[in-house]
């Protein structure tokens, strides 16, 4: 619908999304990252009918693609991202985000993202890692609605500070976390089928890379070792999760019509069967997000050795 990815300089930080009636979430998305560093973002509209992509084909630093196939049988959008990021992300760092994941990372608040990846060439990293972090309302999740442009963080300000799991996905060698709000509310019943909260999203691509599952791990195998280095931890982030604001509520009965989510949709027939209570999901050791330090102290991120 819109390529304008001439404009594109070697040095430039790309971002890559899939997205389906996002226009009341993008205006702040775009703001966000292009204030984080972000120099062109790449979008593949899956059929919206609430003018998401000619809103996005408008902007001066949108490439947008539009499909009305399967999202299911893409591999959950993953085959519309290999696409783009190989033919157009070859040698710049790439950040793959959904629209409702913001990232930060160690000293976001006074470095900007091409600080982050001058560091990772520097030190010969390809890939960085962010536990993606459930955020969620003090109340019902539909209490206040949600306005065009306004930061969801204002919102959705909680998240569960500790009940996570991991193990080692010895296949491909990344880590698999587990927890937060969603296996203790959606989930709490079969924990062990609860959302994966691992994620690769900052990768300095080559052609020869590709998302093997969403981006929670990638082939080569080696760009998944991002949790220990000789001994000690390696530098990473946390994705803040907006899902669960006042939108939600109508993009899950959606989503769970079309079924064109992983494994038949269990994780949205599981959210409808929780939603006819009017779940809240704060609870009395719920955190109130204040910076990333905060997540650093908890040991939800890391600085690594970037001091």
């Amino acid at each position: 619908m819109s390529n304008r990815t001439d404009l594109i300089r070697k040095s430039d930080i790309l971002l890559f999304s899939t997205v389906r009636n996002e226009g009341i979430r993008l205006p702040y998305f775009l703001k966000y990252y292009r204030e984080m560093g972000i120099s062109h973002f790449f979008f593949v509209d899956n059929d919206s009918t609430d003018g998401t992509a000619e809103m996005l084909a408008q902007q001066p630093d949108v490439s947008v693609w539009h499909s009305r196939k399967s999202y299911k049988r893409s591999r959950f959008g993953m085959d519309w991202m290999n696409w783009l990021l190989r033919r157009y992300g070859h040698d710049h760092w790439c950040l793959t985000v959904d629209p409702d994941e913001f990232f930060v990372y160690p000293f976001c608040d006074s470095r900007p993202l091409p600080a982050l990846t001058d560091w990772l060439d520097a030190s010969s990293i390809r890939s960085f890692s962010a536990m993606l972090l459930d955020m969620y309302p003090k109340g019902r999740i539909d209490a206040v609605p949600y306005q065009v442009g306004q930061n969801p963080l204002d919102i959705a300000s909680w998240f569960d500070s500790g009940n996570y799991t991991f193990k080692r996905n010895h296949q491909l060698g990344n880590l698999w976390i587990q927890g937060g709000p969603r296996a203790r509310v959606f989930f709490a019943d079969r924990p062990e089928a609860a959302p994966a909260l691992n994620k690769i999203p900052l990768v300095k691509w080559h052609h020869r890379y590709a998302y093997a599952s969403s981006t929670h791990m990638l082939l080569p195998r080696g760009l998944n070792k991002v949790y220990d280095e000789w001994g000690g931890e390696k530098a990473s982030g946390a994705l803040l999760h907006t899902k669960f604001i006042s939108t939600f509520n109508e993009k899950a009965m959606e989503e769970l019509k079309r079924r064109e989510h992983y494994a038949g949709s269990l994780e949205y027939v599981a959210y409808a069967n929780a939603l006819q209570d009017n779940p809240e999901l704060w609870c009395k050791w719920s955190e109130k997000y204040i910076n990333w330090r905060q997540l650093e102290i908890l040991g939800l991120m890391s600085m690594g050795n970037w001091a």
